[in-house]
This record gives C-alpha cells, sequence and structure tokens, in this order.
C-alpha cells in the first residue's frame, strides 16, 4: 500500500529540481517568496505608521506644508511637487524594466543593454532626490519653538506660516572659547539654534502683525490652528528651546513620531531601491558581456525586473500614506 503511494506521488513533489510549479524556475520561485517576506515587512512598518497616526490624527504633521521644496527655486511654495516627479520618475523606471525583460524574451542584447541602463540611471535619480530631500527635512523650512509639554509651536502672519528669521532679531552673543578647563562641551555649529528662547519671545512681543499656530488641525480648514495674540503668549511663557529642522527627537512640523516613522521608512525602501540598483548594475554588466548570449536565455533580468517592480510598488503606498492621506 505504501509503496503505490510512493509509486503515484513520485515527479509529483517538487524538489528545486526540473519540476517547475506554475511554470517558474527554482530561482524565480526563491525571488517571490522574498518578495512576500519583504512584502508582510513592509506591511508591518506602514499599519504602525497608520495606527500611529489616527491616535494623534488631530496635531499631525499636513504634507503639503512639510515637502514644498524644489530644486532650484528657492523659496518657491511648491508643496507635493517634486514628490510627484520623483514617483514618476521610479514608476517610468519599472516600464524600462519590462521592456528590458521583453528584449530578453527577445534574445535581444542591445536592447536588453539599453532599457536596463534607462532603469539604472532612474533608479539613481530617484535614491539621489531621497537623499535631497532628507537634506531638506533634516534642515527644516521655518523654525518653531518646543514647549514644555514637548507640543510645537509655529509662527504665522496673514494666516501663512513664517520662518523665525523673518520676524525675530538676534542679539549679539558673546562668544565663549569650548575648553576643557571651563567645563563646556563642543558643540557643532550646526546643532545650536539660530536664535534663542528669549529672542524669540521677544520679536514675538515686538511684532503685532505675527500669530502663533499650535499643533491642533482645525477639523473644518484642515489647517494649524491659529490662536489670538494673548494665547500666544501664554503658550510662549511654557518655550523650552527653538527647534530648526527635524530629527529622531524633534520635530519643527509637529509629532517627532511623524520624522521618526519618516526616516525609518523611507530609509528603509531608499535601501531597497539602492540594492535594485547595485543588482541592476551587476547584470547590466553581464549583459555587456555576453553572459546572458551563452546561457541562452536572460532569465536573470527577469528575476531582478520581478525585485525592481516590488520596491516600486512599496513606493506607492509608501507615497500615499506619507504624502496623500
Amino acid at each position: 500500500m505504501g509503496a503505490n503511494i510512493a509509486d503515484q506521488s513520485e515527479g509529483k513533489a517538487w524538489d528545486g529540481g526540473s519540476a517547475q510549479p506554475m511554470g517558474a524556475s527554482y530561482g524565480k520561485m526563491m525571488m517571490w517568496f522574498f518578495i512576500v517576506s519583504d512584502a508582510l515587512t513592509f506591511s508591518g512598518f506602514l499599519a504602525a505608521y497608520g495606527l500611529t497616526r489616527f491616535k494623534f490624527i488631530d496635531v499631525w504633521p499636513i504634507a503639503d506644508e512639510v515637502f514644498t521644496h524644489f530644486p532650484f527655486m528657492h523659496g518657491a511654495h511648491a508643496p507635493m511637487y517634486y514628490v510627484a516627479l520623483m514617483t514618476f520618475i521610479l514608476i517610468f523606471s519599472s516600464v524600462t524594466m519590462v521592456l528590458a525583460v521583453d528584449a530578453g524574451h527577445n534574445m535581444n542584447k542591445k536592447k536588453v543593454t539599453f532599457y536596463m541602463f534607462l532603469t539604472i540611471i532612474g533608479g539613481i535619480i530617484f535614491v539621489g532626490s531621497q537623499a535631497w530631500e532628507w537634506k531638506n527635512f533634516i534642515q527644516g523650512s521655518y523654525g518653531a519653538v518646543q514647549l514644555k509639554d514637548g507640543k510645537i509651536v509655529q509662527f504665522a502672519e496673514n494666516g501663512h506660516q513664517i520662518a523665525l528669521a523673518d520676524f525675530v532679531q538676534a542679539q549679539p552673543k558673546e562668544e565663549v572659547t569650548h575648553t576643557r578647563h571651563n567645563g563646556l562641551w563642543f558643540e557643532s555649529g550646526d546643532e545650536v539654534p539660530s536664535f534663542t528662547v528669549e529672542e524669540v519671545v521677544a520679536s514675538f512681543k515686538a511684532n503685532p502683525h505675527v500669530d502663533l499656530r499650535i499643533e491642533k488641525i482645525d477639523p473644518v480648514t484642515k489647517k494649524k490652528i491659529i490662536v489670538s495674540r494673548e494665547e500666544g503668549l501664554k503658550f510662549l511663557e511654557q518655550a523650552a528651546r527653538v527647534v530648526e529642522g527635524a530629527n529622531l527627537e524633534v520635530n519643527e512640523y509637529g509629532s517627532s513620531q511623524f520624522a521618526d516613522f519618516f526616516f525609518f521608512i523611507t530609509g528603509f525602501h531608499g535601501f531597497h531601491v539602492f540594492s535594485g540598483i547595485v543588482l541592476n548594475i551587476i547584470i547590466f554588466f553581464n549583459v555587456i558581456i555576453g553572459t546572458y548570449e551563452k546561457r541562452g536565455h536572460y532569465e536573470m533580468v527577469e528575476k531582478v525586473g520581478l525585485y525592481w517592480h516590488f520596491v516600486d510598488l512599496v513606493w506607492v503606498f509608501v507615497f500615499t500614506f506619507f504624502y496623500l492621506v
């Protein structure tokens, strides 16, 4: 009886050899296993972000006020424009990858080389753009004040947010040499705020046209609430420090958890894109030297293409969660 069962099942169970479930080779199946496991990882991260945002939805930073930069347009208010361009470039690189895979099916080495090259260029532009976004996010745009309870307050004029530099008058400071004997630790210039709390408070009092914005979002206008001058002065009585830019500890745009998730999730995705670029470059040079021509197929191009489409698809979800919703 046992022998009959063994005879019936012989050759039907996939052992990673000649059998090809769903018409896929062993290598492609392993790539699919990796993609599924990685998709679950990203799903966990995005779910955590979604739950955290839902919990603090009334004080969460507004994406249109955070991602407003565009290269070579200093000072221009271009909300989401560059992020949209980045997304288009990455999606277009997925199209060129499809064309490279199709050319590989037709054993067209010249076209595979050309489309792989375009895919690599698109990936490099995207990663460079993401690094540029990080730089602007870390440096900040306006500056803000953190209160003793950890909340962030910003400043506005005629309903629009303004930078500290637009109204704060810096007072001359006595320079102190940081040496061992005076017990002062050295701090780099980038880590020291441009203004002190006292300068911000004094300048706010001296400029009656400047208003104060709190973290809370108006449910009707979907904008940060601007309080009266009297309330603003009361808030500033609790001022703890001046904040410029964002890091893992504090964020001038609002909740520090927004910055934590932004750095972690976009950084994790950026690492995936960078890894894909490295793989694409390796495959690209193998195409040039004719490795896959000798093998008689371009399956490696198809396998790395699966990975590239995956990171593109993940970015669509990251883009939706961070920038659109």
